[in-house]
C-alpha cells in the first residue's frame, strides 16, 4: 500500500470523524452532557489532528489544534458549554470540514472566517465567554490578546522556525543529575511506551504520539536503546526503541490512553500512577537517559529528515553512532526493570485487545464500483433463473418433476441472494441527514433568526445510489423553509410562538419504500396570494377551482414563484419543480400539505434501490407492462353496474359505496384508438401521487414477479408515460409503468418528458 493510499483512507476516516464530531456537539447542544459524548468529540478532532499532523496538512493542525484546546476545557469542566460556546464549536466544525476538504480536493478556504474562529476558540480556552448578542450577529468577534492557553499545563518553550504552531518538548540538560522535584501537588504518571513494527505500517509515529503526550503536562521522556542491534543486523523494517516517560498531569490516566487511542494495539503501553512528590537523583540506583526532543524539525525539508517516516531505525543507526557506549550501558539497566512491567501490560493489554475485537463488528472497505459490478451480476443472474423457468414451464406439465423442485429452489436462493448483495449497497440516511444541519446554521446566521433542526429515523437504510442523489433536493427544500417557511423572532413573538423556529425532518419505511419527511413550523403557505400569483402568471384559469391540496401543489409548477423580491438564499417555490423533477428522476413522488399559521410538510416516497422492482406484469393491447406492486392496492375485476359515465369521455367505477376515476391505460398511452370495454378487462386501484386513488384499466394479469430495473433512456431514448424496462422470463423486452405520468395525463395533463420518473439502473 502506498503513501497515497494510505492517506485516501485517512480522509475516508475523516469522514466518519466529522460525523461523528457532528453528531456529538449537536446532542451536547440538546442539552447532553455525558462525559461520554463530550470524550467522543474531543477524540474526533484529536483523531483528526494526528492524522493530519503525518501528512504535513499544517492548517488543518493548526486549527484542529486549537479546537482540541477549547474542546479540552469542556471535557475538564473549566468551560461550560452553553448554547452560545457551542454555536462557536459547530460554526468551528464546519470550518473544520472545509480545510479536511481543500487538503483532499485542493480547494481554498476562507481565510477571515478561520481566522476569526481561531480568535473566537482561544478566547473560551481563556475563560472569556461571548456574549449572547455577539454570538448571534458577530460571526468574528474583535481579536483577544494573545496568551498561553489557560488549560495547557505545558512550560513555555520557544516558537519553532516554521511556524507551524508546534513546540519542541521543553527539556534542559542543565538539570540533569541533580536533585530534581518532579511533583508539586499534581498526579504523576510513569508511561512505558515500546512501538511494535506494526504501528509505523499502519502510518503512525511515536514521535507524534509523544508530542501529544507533551501537551497534557510537564513531561519527561528517556529512550531505551538496549535492543538495538548492530548496523548488520538492523532491519528498516523494525521498530527497537522504547521510552520511559514521567508525566505530570491533571489530565488523568483517560487522557494518556486517548493519546493512543488508534494505536494502542501496536505496541506495548504500560501507565502506572506514583506518588505526587517524588524526588530523582543522579545517584539513583538506575539512572535514566534524557533525550532532548525539537518536534518543529518534523516539518523541515526533506534533505535534513525524511517526510513520511515507516519506522525508527534510520533514527536509531543516527542514535547508535552518536550516543556513547556508557549510555547505552545505563538505558540497558534501566530497561530490565521496566520489561517485567512491560511484559505483564502487553498481557493485558493483548486481553483486551482481544475483547474488544471479539464484541466489536468486523468491517471492510469495498469500492463501490465493485459492489455495482456484483449487483448487476446478480441482476443478469435474476434474468437467467427467470428464463430456465419459463422454458421448464412451457416443456414440462407435470409440475412434479426435480427439475421444478430444484428450480424452485433456486429462485428462492436467487432472491436471498439479491436481498443479501442490495443490503451491502444499502446506507443509512444520516450522512445526508447530518448535512443538513450545516445548512440550517448557515442560513439562520444569514437570515436572523433561531432555528433549530430536529431529525429522526437517521438510521433508516435505501440504496446509496438514492442517497447520493438525495442530497440536492434535500438541500433546496431546506433553504426554503428556513429562509421563507419560517417567520423572524419578531413575527414569531407576536403570533404567540417560540421565537425558534423547528425543522423536523424523518425518514421511515412503509411499504416497501421509504418515506422523507421535511417539516417546519412556520407560517405555512399563503394560498390566497399561491392562487393570485398562479392566475397572474397564467399558469391556471382565473375561475379554476382548486382544492386547497391543488392550491398547495401549485408551488411545483415550473416558474411558480411567489416572492417579492430575488433573494440569494431562496425564494419559497423558486425552483420546486426542479425538486419535483429530480424526485421523480428517483423513481418517487412528492406532495405538500400545509396548515396557514403553522407550518408545512414536504412528504417524498422514494424506492429503497433503483435496481430492482417488485411488480405486477399486466397486458394492455397486445403490449406488455409491468406495474410497481408498491403502487397497487389492490385489484378488481368491474362488474356492469359499478361502471358509471361522467361527461363524454370519462368513467368512474364504484368501489365499497365511494367512486374512483377509471383510467384506460392503453388510451393513455395511445396504444389503442377507443377506450375498451371495462368489464372485459381487470381493475388495479393505485396511489397517485397527490394521495389519491385512481383505477387503472388493464386487459389481464400475467402474474406478480421480481424484475430487475433497465434505464430506458440510457439504452435507448425517452418514452412519456414509461419509468424504465426490464427483461422477463421468455427474453422479451417489457416497459415498467410511470403510475404518476399515467394518472397525470388523466387528469388532461400532457405526457411531457419532465413528467417522467426516469429510473436508472
Amino acid at each position: 500500500m502506498d503513501m497515497n493510499e494510505i492517506k485516501e483512507i485517512f480522509f475516508q476516516e475523516c469522514e466518519e470523524q466529522l460525523a461523528e464530531l457532528e453528531s456529538g456537539l449537536m446532542k451536547m447542544n440538546d442539552g447532553d452532557r455525558d462525559p461520554e459524548t463530550v470524550n467522543a468529540v474531543f477524540r474526533a478532532v484529536h483523531s483528526i489532528k494526528g492524522g493530519a499532523g503525518a501528512f504535513g496538512l499544517d492548517d488543518l493542525v493548526a486549527f484542529a489544534h486549537v479546537f482540541e484546546t477549547t474542546l479540552d476545557c469542556v471535557r475538564s469542566n473549566r468551560l461550560e458549554p452553553t448554547q452560545d460556546v457551542l454555536k462557536v464549536m459547530l460554526k468551528s466544525a464546519d470550518v473544520l470540514a472545509d480545510l479536511t476538504n481543500a487538503a483532499r480536493d485542493g480547494g481554498s478556504v476562507d481565510e477571515s472566517r478561520s481566522r476569526g474562529l481561531v480568535k473566537e476558540l482561544e478566547a473560551l480556552a481563556n475563560g472569556e465567554l461571548p456574549s449572547p448578542s455577539t454570538a448571534v450577529e458577530a460571526p468574528t468577534p474583535k481579536p483577544v490578546p494573545k496568551a498561553a492557553p489557560a488549560p495547557t499545563p505545558v512550560a513555555e518553550a520557544p516558537k519553532a522556525a516554521d511556524d507551524s504552531g508546534f513546540q519542541p518538548i521543553p527539556f534542559s540538560f542543565d538539570d540533569f543529575g541533580a536533585e530534581e522535584e518532579v511533583g508539586s501537588g499534581l498526579p504523576v504518571y510513569e508511561i512505558t511506551f515500546k512501538p511494535r513494527s506494526d504501528l509505523y505500517s499502519k502510518g503512525n509515529d511515536a514521535t507524534l504520539l509523544l508530542r501529544d503526550l507533551s501537551r497534557l503536562g510537564e513531561m519527561s521522556s528517556y529512550c531505551n536503546m538496549d535492543d538495538l542491534p548492530g548496523l548488520d543486523d538492523l532491519d528498516a523494517e523494525a521498530a527497537y526503541f522504547s521510552w520511559n516517560i514521567t508525566l505530570k498531569t491533571d489530565k488523568g490516566e483517560d487522557a494518556i490512553h486517548a493519546v493512543f487511542e488508534f494505536a494502542e494495539w501496536d505496541c506495548d503501553l504500560a501507565v502506572k500512577a506514583v506518588e505526587a512528590a517524588t524526588s530523582v537523583s543522579s545517584n539513583d540506583e538506575l539512572p535514566m537517559i534524557p533525550v532532548p526532543f525539537d518536534l518543529s524539525i518534523l516539518d523541515e525539508g526533506a534533505a535534513e529528515a525524511p517526510a513520511e517516516p515507516k519506522s525508527d531505525a534510520a533514527a536509531a543507526a543516527v542514535a547508535a553512532a552518536e550516543t556513547a557506549s556508557n549510555v547505552t550501558q545505563m538505558a540497558a539497566a534501566a530497561a530490565r526493570v521496566e520489561k517485567k512491567e512491560s511484559a505483564a501490560s502487553a498481557a493485558a493489554s493483548a486481553a483486551a485487545a482481544a475483547q474488544n475485537n471479539a464484541a466489536a463488528g468486523q468491517t471492510i472497505r469495498v469500492d463501490l464500483d465493485r459492489v455495482d459490478r456484483l449487483i448487476n451480476l446478480v441482476g443478469e443472474l435474476v434474468i437467467n433463473q427467470a428464463m430456465l423457468s419459463q422454458s421448464v414451464i412451457e416443456n414440462d406439465t407435470t409440475g412434479t418433476s426435480s427439475i421444478n423442485m430444484g428450480l424452485e429452489e433456486l429462485q428462492q436462493l436467487t432472491r436471498e441472494i439479491q436481498d443479501s448483495v442490495m443490503a451491502i449497497r444499502a446506507q443509512p440516511v444520516k450522512p445526508v441527514f447530518q448535512r443538513m444541519s450545516r445548512i440550517v446554521r448557515e442560513i439562520a446566521d444569514m437570515t436572523g433568526k433561531t432555528i433549530r433542526l430536529i431529525t429522526e429515523g437517521e438510521n433508516t437504510e435505501v440504496d446509496k445510489t438514492v442517497i447520493d442523489k438525495l442530497a440536492e433536493p434535500l438541500t433546496h427544500m431546506i433553504r426554503n423553509a428556513v429562509d421563507h417557511g419560517i417567520e423572524t423572532p419578531e413575527k414569531r413573538a407576536a403570533a404567540g410562538k417560540n421565537t425558534e423556529g423547528t425543522v423536523r425532518l424523518t425518514a421511515k419505511h412503509r411499504s416497501g419504500r421509504i418515506l422523507i419527511e421535511l417539516a417546519d413550523d412556520g407560517a405555512g403557505i399563503n394560498r390566497e396570494k399561491v392562487r393570485q400569483k398562479a392566475i397572474d402568471n397564467d399558469l391556471i384559469p382565473a375561475d379554476a377551482n382548486l382544492s386547497d391540496e391543488e392550491i398547495d401543489n401549485l408551488i411545483f409548477l415550473p416558474g411558480f414563484s411567489t416572492a417579492d423580491k430575488i433573494s440569494d438564499i431562496s425564494g419559497r417555490g423558486v425552483g420546486m419543480d426542479v425538486v419535483k423533477r429530480s424526485i421523480q428522476a428517483l423513481g418517487g413522488r412528492i406532495n405538500i400539505t400545509s396548515r396557514p399559521g403553522h407550518g408545512s410538510v414536504f412528504t417524498m416516497s422514494l424506492p429503497l434501490t433503483l435496481a430492482v422492482l417488485d411488480g405486477m406484469v399486466v397486458t394492455v393491447a397486445g403490449q406488455t407492462l409491468v406495474v410497481p406492486l408498491t403502487a397497487i392496492v389492490e385489484t378488481l375485476q368491474p362488474e356492469a353496474a359499478a361502471i358509471h359515465s361522467f361527461g363524454a369521455n370519462h368513467r368512474l367505477i364504484s368501489i365499497r359505496n365511494s367512486f374512483c376515476p377509471l383510467v384506460d391505460v392503453g388510451r393513455i398511452l395511445n396504444f389503442r384508438a377507443t377506450q375498451a370495454n371495462p368489464v372485459e378487462g381487470v381493475a388495479l386501484l393505485v396511489e397517485s401521487e397527490g394521495g389519491g386513488q385512481r383505477a387503472l384499466m388493464v386487459d389481464a394479469i400475467q402474474g406478480q414477479r421480481q424484475v430487475v430495473i433497465k434505464s430506458l433512456e440510457a439504452n435507448y431514448t425517452h418514452v412519456p408515460g414509461i419509468a424504465a424496462a426490464t427483461i422477463l422470463g421468455d427474453g422479451r423486452v417489457a416497459l415498467i409503468l410511470d403510475v404518476d405520468a399515467v394518472v397525470g395525463a388523466s387528469r388532461g395533463q400532457a405526457l411531457k418528458p419532465e413528467m417522467s420518473l426516469a429510473a436508472a439502473g
